[in-house]
């Protein structure tokens, strides 16, 4: 009775962004011009449900005002868009930092010895929790080349729904087989590519510095993306939506699977494949 209660109060707060903070907003986000406009409604009505469902909570004195809200729907259900919002049924919370926020990190190394460090994160999503962003780099100024931090970490949320963060989202039984073929091929591939790179940088340039940008910018995608199968795969998502060409052109095999996936194509949508 409750549930249903809950369900009915649900759908009457169910409604579309208000126009001109929808039209203002979406206009600072130019991967968004592959949808067409019924593309463009129906992410819309999404953003609406979504925002209907989720607290969106500041921390350390930021306060997300409807623009904050919508930027950050916007990005998390273009994933989703052909997909159900049910994927994100698991958690409610979404806390929002006004930038880089710090995180206390425990590892225990091969000799069993506990390293302990601070890790200033732009994101986080938390298995059965919620997703913690940055503002400073989830707003569309704060936004670099081919990233979108929400896109990554909601990605992460659809990779966990089989309890696994292993690049694999929940999938049926043949298709998995051959995503994790194409997933561990493409991945090996760019952690080789990588390598390569990183041996072409002089000894004199710090590999974590800025100076060795001009040699990163080389990769079709972020060298994060050589930390394992999930942040390969949040990583290639984040490309997927904002970059598809690079990512096409570099993996065109892992390109069909994400576009299967996500049941969209932004290359053909936009007409230029």
């Amino acid at each position: 009775m409750i549930g249903a209660m809950f369900q009915r109060l649900i759908r009457r707060r169910d409604s579309a962004p208000d126009p001109d903070t929808w039209r203002s907003v979406a206009a600072g986000f130019p991967f968004l011009d592959h949808l067409d406009p019924a593309g463009m409604d129906r992410l819309r009505t999404l953003c609406g449900r979504f925002l209907a469902r989720k607290q969106i909570s500041g921390a350390a004195g930021f306060v997300p005002d409807e623009a904050a809200r919508l930027a950050i729907a916007i990005q998390a259900c273009l994933p989703i868009l052909h997909l159900d919002l049910g994927a994100y049924d698991g958690f409610v919370e979404i806390v929002v930092y006004p930038a880089r926020f710090l995180v206390p990190r425990e590892q225990v190394d091969d000799a069993g010895v506990v390293h302990e460090s601070i890790d200033a994160l732009s994101g986080e999503a938390i298995d059965g929790g919620p997703v913690v962003l940055s503002w400073e780099d989830t707003s569309a100024e704060g936004l670099e080349t081919g990233m979108s931090v929400v896109i990554h970490e909601f990605v992460h949320k659809l990779d966990l729904l089989d309890g696994l963060a292993d690049g694999i989202p929940p999938l049926p039984r043949a298709r998995r087989k051959h995503w994790r073929a194409v997933l561990e091929g493409s991945y090996q591939w760019f952690v080789a590519e990588l390598d390569e790179l990183e041996s072409l940088i002089p000894d004199t340039v710090d590999p974590e510095s800025p100076a060795a940008d001009r040699w990163y910018r080389q990769l079709p995608l972020d060298p994060y993306a050589a930390t394992d199968h999930a942040e390969f795969f949040a990583v290639a998502a984040e490309t997927f939506f904002l970059e598809p060409g690079v990512l096409a052109d570099a993996m065109p095999e892992f390109y069909r699977e994400l576009a299967l996936f996500f049941r969209q194509d932004p290359l053909i949508a936009a007409g230029t494949s």
